[in-house]
This record gives structure tokens, sequence and C-alpha cells, in this order.
């Protein structure tokens, strides 16, 4: 008896026909959890769509995936609608993604954004309002569930960090009805008793329902009106709430929150005996400019022949003194010439000097006659000669 054997491309190419007949698969609406996410460099999106009992492989083209309205990651609960077929290469059948929507998150994401948006407008993320994380606190606030592995982390990452911490744990439910409000009494009750220094707000990844407590507005009030610093590491890294927005400082993770709000004390001894070597290194230093500046000033004239300096000023005094009696002198010579001129003008102006020519001055009453008109007959006057005077009579 003779076979006639398919190829196996045959028989992939065969089961998608049978595939691609079926109007039921050529457009299915199916919800599951997605795992294995990947999103190519391409822009296609590759992922697993599971169940509790089954899972089914998932390819969204770069086409489609530019349109979704939400960024899917690994646990998101969605709703894809597609075509199943089949991918002859490897003989799987797969969902082939025409479409994809958060499974009920629908609603909770708009609350997200609406509440986002509203905060923002009223400063509750403004840099200027937050707070410096402390350098070297000495408690740590831990405000999380108080089982699971987020605190046995945070504990872990600590105490490597630095034995000495004193970690003040308070559990509060991260999830679930109620949770909001215990997280916003558990940081007004830190704050009001002062029981840290800064304080941790943490929970592990889940999807946006599992994270909802954390974009409450009473919890961002609560972190708002905290005058202690607050560190939030809610999720993984991928993941961002309210709360993380309005904390003082975002840790992508709870492990990474511990290393920020505890510092490493091998890296503080480094840092501090770098100081210590810097700050020897700098006095020595200092010491030997002081050394070589005090040689210098003791080989220095003034300290070899302390008077010289004195002795030079006295010689320089007396230069200055012969040049200023010279300059009085030269002034002195030079204002009395000037004395001797104006003299010798005035003495030329002067009436007196026509009397040694042969001229008197006739005066009446002290007053000199200008006029033959200023006398009449008997009036005494005085005429002054050159050698005295002599009074005389008017006739």
């Amino acid at each position: 008896m003779k076979y006639n054997p398919m190829t196996v491309t045959d028989l992939n190419l065969y089961v998608k026909e049978k595939f691609v007949s079926d109007e039921f698969l050529n457009n299915v609406l199916v919800k599951g959890e997605i795992s294995n996410y990947k999103r190519h460099y391409t822009g296609h999106l590759y992922f697993t769509l599971k169940d509790e009992n089954s899972l089914i492989k998932c390819v969204m083209f770069k086409g489609y995936a530019d349109k979704l309205l939400f960024e899917p990651k690994e646990g998101s609960k969605v709703i894809v609608f597609g075509t199943v077929s089949v991918y002859e290469r490897d003989g799987v059948y797969q969902i082939y993604v025409k479409a994809m929507e958060e499974d009920g998150v629908g609603d909770l994401y708009k609350k997200f954004e609406q509440l986002k948006a509203d905060l923002e407008k009223q400063g509750y993320f403004d840099q200027a309002h937050k707070k410096l994380i402390p350098k070297m606190p000495k408690v740590i606030g831990v405000l999380t569930s108080k089982t699971g592995s987020v605190v046995r982390d945070i504990i872990n990452v600590s105490t490597r960090r630095n034995p000495n911490v004193n970690l003040r744990i308070l559990p509060v439910p991260v999830q679930g009805e109620g949770a909001a409000e215990k997280i916003a009494k558990a940081i007004e009750y830190m704050n009001e008793h002062k029981l840290a220094d800064v304080l941790i707000l943490a929970r592990g990844g889940g999807s946006l329902e599992d994270l909802w407590p954390f974009n409450e507005k009473i919890v961002a009030d609560a972190i708002y009106d905290s005058e202690l610093p607050v560190i939030s590491a809610v999720g993984h890294e991928t993941d961002f709430t309210i709360a993380d927005f309005v904390a003082d400082l975002r840790a992508p993770t709870p492990s990474a929150a511990a290393e920020l709000a505890v510092p490493n004390m091998r890296d503080v001894i480094d840092k501090l005996e770098l100081c210590r070597k810097r700050l020897r290194e700098s006095l020595i230093k200092k010491l030997e400019y002081m050394r070589l500046k005090y040689e210098k000033c003791m080989s220095s004239r003034v300290f070899k022949e302390p008077k010289r300096f004195i002795y030079d000023n006295y010689q320089n005094i007396d230069v200055y003194m012969r040049k200023l009696e010279n300059a009085i002198k030269l002034k002195q010579k030079e204002e009395k010439t000037k004395y001797v001129e104006l003299v010798s003008k005035l003495d030329a102006l002067s009436p007196l000097k026509t009397l040694t020519r042969g001229y008197t001055i006739a005066q009446i009453d002290g007053n000199v006659i200008k006029s033959s008109k200023d006398l009449k007959s008997g009036d005494e006057i005085n005429l002054r000669f050159v050698d005295g005077q002599k009074n005389a009579k008017v006739l």
C-alpha cells in the first residue's frame, strides 16, 4: 500500500483555512489577564491572555496598537477583539487583536485622570510644596501591609544599609474597601505623634483596582498636609498613582524607597574618611604655606634691619623739608617782587608825590578844595606842603 503524506506546511495551511472559514473565530471577544507582555521595537505587541485554567497567545500589530487609549502592562485585565487564526510557521493558533480595552477599569481610569487634573490645578503636585528627604533620619515610618514581601524587602534593605536604623511599621490595608480612609488616618497619626522623620508609603504591584486606594483624594490630602516627608513606593516601576504625584519623592519599588530613605553606612563612613583625608591634606598644605610665608617674612629686610625703614623715612623727611623750604623761599621772593612793584605803582599815583614838585594841597575843614567857588572871603584854609603844613586866610 502506497501513502502520499502531506507536508507540515500543507497541514498547517489546511488547519488555518478551517479557522478562516469559521465566522465565529473571525470576530471573537475575549477577556483575560495579560502575561509575558512585550512591545517589539517595530511597535507590534506580543502577549499571552490567560485566566485561571487556560492561556492563548496574542499579537497586536502596530497599526492597531497605535490606537490604544492606555498602555498595556503585565497583569492588566483586558477585553480583546480580534480574529483567531493559525500562525503556520509554528503551527500554533493565536488571537490577532484588532482592539483592546481595560476590563472593568474604564470608569476608574477616567476617575483617575479627572482627579489628577483637578489636583494638579490646585497645586498638589507643585515642586515648591515638596519637602526634602532627611539625609540621616533616625526613625523611618513604614505604612504598608503587615504581611507580604513588601515589608520584608523594606526591612532587609534598611537593615543591610544601616543595622542601627529604627523602623516604625504601622500596618495598614493596601487594597479593598475602606483602605484609603485607614491609610489617610495612619499618615495623620504618624504626623500627630511625630513618630518618624520620614514616611514610606508602600505596596506591591497590582491592577488598577488593586491600587485604587492610593488614587483616592483622602489619601492625596493626607500626603499633601503631612508635615513629615513622604516617599511613595506603590506598585511596580511602571505603575503610577495619585499618591506618587503628591508625595515628596516617588520610588519605583518599595526596596528602592528603603534605599532612598536609609543612608548606606558604608558610604557614609567612606565619605567621612574621604573628608578626614582631605582635611588632613589641607591642613598639611596650609601649614607648609604658613611656614614658607614665615621664612619669607623673617628673611625680609624689615625683620633683618627693622630701623632701616625708619632711617629711610628720616632721609625722605629731610628731602621733603628742603624742598618745602626752597619752595617757601621762592614763594617769598616772588611775593616780595610783586609787593615792590605794587608799592612803586602806588607811590607813583600818590598825591603826596606831586607835592615834591612844588604843589600844595588846600583843605578847608579837612576837605580838599577843588574849586574857587568852594571859598569865600574870610575862610581859613590849610595848606599842605611836602615838608609840612600852614594855615592861611582868604582875602
